[in-house]
């Protein structure tokens, strides 16, 4: 039983809310209630918070636009969104690529704000932040958003497939090829748990 005009029920399914809001445009507004702080921390993460209410407001923006064409047979609305993300995220690379070469020439105790806080609390132990940023500069694209979206963004493989329009199984070499580097750069520490790598 479909909701009133203009109502949303709290479970109904996201590709259910997007499709409704092709002619009720004003209930997007729940998929943007709903997640907004997760693209907002996953921007936030890799570009920092000066850009970060702008982008993530771009993000819903661009979805608000697009709504009309996403498609709940190739996934769901979360990652649609993360995909939205990391196109824009890929618009400030030389800036991303920058702040990573930053904070790898800051020490542990200098770092702060809220990429220290994502980043740093998802992907590494304390005391690895300037040699993580360092690593991350150095990750070939492809690998750096799969490794981000899985380690930042919180999305499974099929999720970070949809998100970037790869193979599930593109997912996985990328992200086993960049923990493999970022480990060697960490001095075997795993990237993804901070448990220290016998396998080397």
């Amino acid at each position: 039983m479909t909701a009133p005009p203009g109502v949303v029920d709290a479970r109904d399914e996201d590709a259910t809310v997007v499709r409704r809001s092709w002619h009720e445009p004003d209930l997007f507004t729940v998929i943007y209630d709903r997640y907004f702080p997760q693209i907002y921390r996953y921007v936030a993460g890799r570009l920092g918070r000066d850009v970060a209410d702008d982008v993530a407001a771009e993000v819903f923006l661009t979805a608000f636009r697009k709504r009309d064409r996403f498609d709940p047979e190739r996934g769901a609305v979360r990652p649609w969104l993360f995909g939205i993300a990391n196109n824009l995220v890929g618009q400030y690379r030389r800036d991303e690529s920058r702040r990573y070469a930053a904070l790898a020439r800051l020490g542990g105790d200098q770092v702060g704000g809220e990429h220290e806080e994502r980043v740093t609390a998802r992907v590494t132990a304390e005391g690895m932040r300037p040699r993580l940023a360092e690593a991350l500069a150095a990750l070939p694209e492809g690998d750096r958003d799969v490794l981000l979206l899985v380690a930042l963004g919180g999305l499974g493989y099929q999720e970070a497939a949809q998100a970037l329009e790869i193979p599930g199984g593109t997912v996985g070499s990328r992200l086993s090829r960049a923990r493999k580097k970022l480990r060697k750069a960490l001095g075997g520490t795993d990237p993804m748990s901070a448990k220290e790598d016998s396998h080397g």
